[in-house]
């Protein structure tokens, strides 16, 4: 089996490291990455950027996006700012590269059409990363759902909650992230929704933001509630915030519960792990465990482009999930109810 080249454009997202170190530990996989407008903030891993981050997990590196697609790479990851990600799915495609797009698949609709017109002209797959969908745990929950296990779905309460994205500012810039913690986080419990109801599409939402916390701090939103309502009737409702503190031994966690007419049920995704203190601090420690999502989620985008067949999750739920949180955005601006644009 000959290797995929596949390169990584841009590492302004902290998922570029987990995706890199997981790229270049698959066989078969050459990895090349390029970071051109990245600056290192401190020594840390998660302070590095551009060639040092490379250096530092060991992958090639090039100078430019041109340099990096001129080395006939099969498949690219694109892990820029959110508001980036379309000139560099538009350059992937021309240049006859499959693409896997860090979520949300883009900031404004129409750079979201763009990006999956510019994918099917060139005939290259486009995939959004949306890792926590790999979850075994969400995959047993879907499968009970679809054997009718849970009976009539009709409601699902769903938080993603974590700390200020402090090692990577630009997620609290409108211009570069397209908003705070409601585009952040919304768009991954959008995506369990879209996959749990088969891509039942939403039809209104209804939000409020603030940004008590973190006020000196965030140019965005740091706290909200969304809710959402589908075509077949499903209500649910999302907390998104920054709302764990600089402190907090861990990063966040994401967590929901499906409700039908046969039972519910509770996931917290980010659960397993072993807790402690720290004997000179007394600080806490928890040490999460389990699968990687990400190297889950890699696994298949790597062997959909050996087969040639477009993998889940595609530009259509990139779309959907996008016209959920536009239109929560809306709603917030106008204290209004707001319909969900059609895919």
């Amino acid at each position: 089996m000959s290797p995929l080249r596949i390169g990584v454009m841009s590492f302004a997202h902290t998922h570029a490291i987990g995706y890199l170190a997981a790229l270049a530990a698959m066989p078969d996989v050459e990895v090349v990455g390029t970071d051109p407008d990245g600056v290192s903030t401190g020594t840390d891993l998660v302070d590095l950027r551009g060639r040092a981050l490379a250096d530092a997990l060991g992958v090639a590196y090039v100078d430019s996006y041109e340099h990096l697609l001129e080395q006939g790479v099969d498949a690219v990851v694109v892990t820029s700012e959110n508001a980036r990600h379309r000139p560099l799915v538009e350059l992937a495609a021309a240049a006859g590269a499959h693409v896997l797009c860090e979520k949300p698949l883009a900031t404004t609709w129409e750079d979201g059409l763009a990006m999956r017109a510019a994918a099917e002209a060139a005939g290259v797959m486009l995939m959004v990363a949306f890792p926590v969908r790999f979850a075994s745990t969400f995959a047993r929950l879907t499968a009970a759902k679809r054997a009718g296990s849970l009976g009539e779905v009709f409601a699902v309460r769903g938080a993603n909650n974590g700390m200020l994205p402090l090692t990577r500012s630009w997620f609290t810039e409108p211009e570069l992230s397209g908003g705070g913690a409601l585009v952040d986080h919304v768009v991954h419990i959008a995506d369990l929704l879209d996959e749990l109801l088969d891509g039942t599409p939403a039809v209104s939402v209804t939000a409020v933001t603030n940004r008590t916390l973190h006020a000196a701090r965030a140019k965005a939103e740091t706290a909200g509630l969304v809710t959402i309502t589908y075509a077949d009737g499903t209500v649910a409702a999302i907390d998104c915030s920054w709302s764990r503190p600089d402190t907090s031994p861990t990063w966040g966690g994401l967590a929901i519960t499906v409700v039908g007419t046969g039972g519910s049920v509770d996931i917290d995704f980010f659960g397993p792990s072993a807790r402690g203190l720290e004997s000179a601090t007394g600080r806490s420690v928890v040490l999460p465990y389990g699968p990687d999502f990400d190297a889950a989620m890699l696994d298949t985008f790597v062997a959909a482009v050996r087969r040639g067949e477009q993998p889940q999750p595609d530009a259509a739920v990139g779309l959907r999930t996008l016209a959920v949180v536009l239109a929560a955005q809306e709603s917030a601006a106008t204290g209004t109810t707001v319909a969900v644009r059609s895919v």
